[in-house]
């Protein structure tokens, strides 16, 4: 199984050269003031022209209104739109059609009950992509937290088989995320930086590569701290 993946919340050149010579699938750009991954418009639109047709450019927004969704599609012209707000479902498709760009809909899985109402974006959203709630309630970021949730849910469960897996993975457990999960794409932001909001070439390209088995990886966690926060 070929799997996809995806470097979320890249803000300089270096890391967006990083993920594509690594042989990642997406990149994503996040627009969201509060997150240390936040980058302008003018600082996105920069990079997805040096990342046009060579990888697929993802716009991550939390809750946008219709004129910050105009502006990225008339400077950026993402690939994607990452909806990782409260947009219910009649919004996702008014999303989809008014920016012209395929729609990921992040869902937070808190428990088995949240993947399958998750079902009714499945008309309106290209990919549904499943993430961890924020470790404390109010917490202002909501995603990008390094947390995870029990990925065996999602074997159980068994959404849509194009889903997307995200949440506290990292390039030592990625692969066991994926076994366990069955997720056929994952996306990852903390668990390839150094800092916050400051992505590690190293880590992206070991991402890359553990996750789509091009080598072999430390051995994975025990199963009683398979899910701790990374």
């Amino acid at each position: 199984m070929t799997v996809s993946v995806k470097i979320c919340g890249l803000s300089t050149e270096d890391t967006l050269e990083a993920a594509i010579g690594a042989g990642a699938d997406y990149v994503g750009l996040v627009f969201f003031p509060r997150s240390p991954r936040h980058v302008s418009l003018d600082r996105a639109a920069s990079l997805a022209e040096a990342a046009r047709g060579r990888i697929a450019i993802v716009a991550l927004t939390v809750d946008a209104d219709n004129a910050l969704l105009e502006a990225i599609r008339e400077r950026v012209a993402p690939d994607f739109l990452q909806l990782h707000g409260h947009e219910g479902v009649e919004r996702v498709a008014d999303i989809r059609r008014r920016v012209g760009a395929r729609v990921i809909k992040a869902v937070k899985v808190g428990s088995p009950a949240d993947i399958e109402a998750a079902r009714i974006f499945e008309p309106a959203a290209d990919i549904v992509l499943f993430d961890a709630p924020p470790p404390r309630a109010g917490d202002a970021l909501p995603g990008g937290n390094g947390v995870s949730f029990d990925w065996t849910w999602l074997a159980t469960a068994q959404p849509r088989p194009d889903f997307m897996l995200s949440g506290g993975l990292d390039p030592d457990n990625v692969r066991l995320a994926i076994a366990t999960s069955g997720a056929r794409s994952v996306d990852v932001s903390s668990g390839v930086e150094r800092a916050p909001g400051v992505k590690d070439p190293d880590l992206v390209a070991r991402f890359v590569r553990a996750a789509k088995h091009l080598e072999q990886v430390a051995a994975p966690a025990a199963e009683e701290d398979r899910h701790e926060p990374r």
